[in-house]
């Protein structure tokens, strides 16, 4: 088994933002996308739809934090995305795991959806 892809729900103006975010932050592609009954979009990661996009009035951020705490992603590259963080003024957490030979960085996106990158023997 395996996560086939994340969905993010909210009004348009907010996915646009969260989907200019993760094409920045994570190198994403929109891609082509079904014809639903409503709007959104698929970004890609290689020829993979990993995050959806879905347009909902009836969803929104808020100020407390639901059951689902974040998201993880593995990728390479620690010293350049925390560069490209600090350019988009992101701010963010780092965490050290030696016992595993990981670092780990925490922040939120524009939904307010807690995201965890995780860089695997590599330091800062």
């Amino acid at each position: 088994m395996h996560i086939e892809h994340i969905n993010i729900s909210a009004p348009m103006k907010l996915l646009i933002k969260t989907k200019a975010f993760y094409c920045e932050v994570f190198g994403l592609i929109e891609g082509y996308r079904p014809n639903f009954s409503r709007a959104g979009f698929w970004l890609y990661s290689d020829d993979k739809p990993l995050i959806h996009l879905t347009e909902s009035n009836d969803h929104f951020s808020n100020q407390t934090q639901g059951c689902l705490d974040h998201i993880a992603f593995q990728v390479t590259g620690l010293d350049e995305f925390v560069s490209k963080l600090k350019a988009l003024s992101v701010n963010f957490e780092v965490d050290q795991l030696p016992d595993i030979g990981m670092t780990q960085i925490f922040f939120k996106d524009p939904a307010g959806i807690g995201v965890e990158v995780n860089f695997v023997n590599e330091t800062l």
